[in-house]
């Protein structure tokens, strides 16, 4: 519910009432009339109020978020703007590359990959280089004459010995950890793009309906005005003011009520995509 609302139809509430009042003066309305229009002008004056409350909350609210003591935060009242941003045709799947889950499940499928190599490694012999050396003479003077010398540089094979099937085994554990990951990284793309589709309809669709709305609430507001210009020549009774009243303002709410859902449906999109496009 918008406060600026619920000011502009308290307003018209206030004029219907002085209206009221004046035809009791004259003797063509009843004090019933002007107890009803009372009544109703109460009641929307009490939701105003009330309105306080929420914002209080919210105002607060964003006090934590900014690290600042609720007692110590206060925003200025501003007309809301409830228009949403201009939704580009064919946006590029590229886009979905920024999310951090999809980025995440695909570096974890890279990692999964390089665990199936170093496992397959293992299978692999190690060829170790090992070298000996020594002299064959005795003599201080013959130590460093080349047939002296005596190297024996060779390889010595390690092969893989018999283990049991536990280097198959952490193969094989490897490979179903990188099927996981993958199947992971699949469906992590396919909910990113289920959750793009599912807002971009939503605008397309709340973007019909709020069009709509906006006419009923256009006709109810001649309706109301039509009630209020016999009601003053005295063809019908007050409750039908009344009830065109409250008419107009279900459709205002309702026509509020869309815009706050396109708005919604507008920071889901941006949120699906990683940011805005």
């Amino acid at each position: 519910m918008s406060k600026q609302l619920l000011d502009e139809t308290i307003a018209g509430y206030r004029q219907t009432l002085d209206l009221t009042k004046n035809r009791l003066v004259v003797g063509v309305s009843s004090q019933a009339d002007v107890t009803e229009a009372e009544t109703q002008l109460q009641a929307t004056e009490a939701q105003d109020i009330d309105l306080g409350v929420t914002r209080a909350q919210y105002e607060h609210a964003i006090a934590t978020l900014t690290g600042v003591p609720a007692s110590c935060f206060t925003l200025s009242p501003a007309n809301a703007n409830f228009t949403p941003p201009v939704i580009p045709v064919g946006l590029p799947s590229e886009l979905l590359q920024r999310r951090p889950d999809i980025a995440a499940a695909e570096r974890r499928v890279a990692a999964a990959n390089d665990q199936i190599g170093i496992a397959e490694s293992a299978f692999f012999p190690n060829l170790l280089l090992s070298a000996t050396g020594g002299v064959e003479s005795s003599s201080l003077t013959n130590w460093l004459t080349a047939p002296a010398r005596m190297w024996a540089i060779g390889p010595a094979l390690a092969g893989a010995l018999f283990d049991g099937g536990r280097r198959r085994a952490m193969s094989e554990k490897a490979q179903a950890q990188y099927d996981a990951s993958v199947a992971d990284y699949r469906q992590t793309v396919l909910t990113a793009f289920q959750e793009v589709e599912d807002n971009l309809a939503s605008l397309r669709i709340l973007q019909q309906e709020a069009s709509k709305q906006d006419e009923a609430v256009v006709s109810a507001k001649k309706t109301l005005q039509l009630e209020l210009d016999q009601y003053r020549i005295g063809t019908i009774d007050y409750l039908e003011v009344v009830a065109a009243q409250r008419t107009v303002l279900a459709n205002e709410r309702a026509a509020l009520d869309l815009a706050r859902r396109r708005m919604d449906a507008s920071v889901l999109l941006v949120k699906a995509l990683g940011g805005i496009w």
